[in-house]
């Protein structure tokens, strides 16, 4: 369901930047018999589109456990981003379509920061014992998505109790991300990779 979700969202805003862009573009060389057409026939396209933009961002954010003050203003920049589009195009406003389409594009830039996510301090786990190290780990940064005893699968995570995966398999999905799993790699070292391996085997 989420990984499903995620793909939807990907394709919505898309969708939503480029019916954007393009009638920025008519605005702006000012081809408005065009615009008008164009608009006339994305109404409905481009009223769907804009809600399931929300509804699916709006979902994601609820089953990532990840929900924090980029998604917020993201959020924000897309509600501000349709009603001064709405009074731009239809009153011909250039400065108003152009800040409209910035909006929207600051709102996808702030998506894929979140993705990125945040290093870890190298100081983070400096003090932790070596045996504890995949747990402290495991309970910081997987534990909201596959739960305490991995079994969880929220957000679409897979079942770890079950997992098939070799231990080669499991370090390059932590490290590289996997569907909806984001990439670790840039946060955790090969050391503290190999610790939450270690300590997600015990769930089998």
């Amino acid at each position: 369901m989420f990984t499903g979700m995620l793909h939807t969202h990907k394709l919505v805003v898309t969708l939503f930047l480029l019916i954007y862009l393009i009638k920025t573009i008519l605005l702006l060389l000012n081809k408005n018999e065009t615009l008008q057409s164009f608009i006339k026939k994305t109404r409905i396209a481009e009223m769907i589109i804009s809600v399931a933009f929300l509804a699916t961002g709006i979902y994601l954010a609820n089953n990532s456990g990840n929900i924090g003050q980029l998604f917020w203003i993201k959020i924000i920049c897309v509600a501000a981003s349709i009603p001064i589009a709405v009074v731009a195009f239809k009153k011909s406003k250039k400065a108003l379509a152009v800040l409209a389409l910035l909006l929207i594009i600051a709102s996808y830039g702030l998506g894929e920061m979140g993705k990125k996510g945040k290093k870890t301090n190298p100081q983070e786990f400096a003090n932790v014992e070596a045996a504890q190290l995949g747990q402290s780990i495991y309970e910081k940064k997987c534990m909201n998505c596959h739960g305490a005893d991995g079994k969880l699968g929220l957000s679409g995570s897979k079942d770890l109790t079950v997992s098939v995966l070799t231990r080669e398999e499991k370090i390059i999905a932590i490290k590289e991300g996997k569907n909806a799993m984001m990439s670790f790699k840039d946060q955790l070292d090969d050391e503290q990779i190999n610790a939450v391996v270690d300590y997600v085997s015990q769930f089998k």
